[in-house]
């Protein structure tokens, strides 16, 4: 109903609402966009014009990547920290289970279970001790001695991550019922 009033007073431009120029002036169109466009850096730029940009682009391409790199360190710190608690967690159920396997097996086999415990901490004190710089360089050096081994690593790595996907997927309360 509004929309019908708002209608009814609104009344269409007309020649007598448009104002003529004053006498004696002379249409001059403004000049076009390529004869006065001029890139005006701001103050934090290094430069003026497409170079001042072109740096500042580089600048925060690069900013960028510093950021992601801390990122990725920190993300690879926590994980090796993780890494390094499950494998020490790892080592004391071997220990732990060296004692049951004395007693059920014998104590020849209990030792396997001890010197595999053993193996196990060695591993995570190695990893703990180095740095992620260190252990990357590592990753690095074995996948050029011997890249297929890296190959079959990366291989059972990724169907054991998606086996454990696969099984926290499926044991996931069923979001149709609700």
């Amino acid at each position: 109903m509004a929309d019908q009033q708002d209608r009814d007073t609104i009344t269409p431009t007309t020649d007598g609402d448009i104002a003529p120029p004053p006498t004696g002036t002379t249409f001059q169109p403004e000049p076009s966009l390529g004869e006065t466009a001029s890139f005006t850096p701001e103050s934090g730029d290094k430069g003026n014009g497409i170079a001042g940009a072109k740096q500042a682009l580089l600048d925060n391409v690069a900013k960028g990547r510093e950021q992601a790199g801390d990122k990725a360190r920190l993300f690879a710190e926590d994980g090796k920290a993780r890494a390094t608690s499950a494998l020490g967690q790892l080592s004391s159920m071997l220990t732990d289970a060296a004692t049951q396997v004395d007693e059920k097996l014998g104590e020849q086999y209990g030792q396997y279970a001890r010197q595999a415990a053993d193996r196990v901490q060695g591993f995570s004190s190695a990893v703990d001790s180095k740095s992620v710089d260190d252990l990357v360089a590592d990753v690095r050096e074995l996948v050029k001695k011997s890249p297929a081994v890296a190959v079959g690593v990366a291989a059972g790595l990724g169907f054991v991550v998606a086996r454990l996907l696969s099984s926290g997927l499926d044991q996931r309360p069923d979001q149709s019922d609700a």
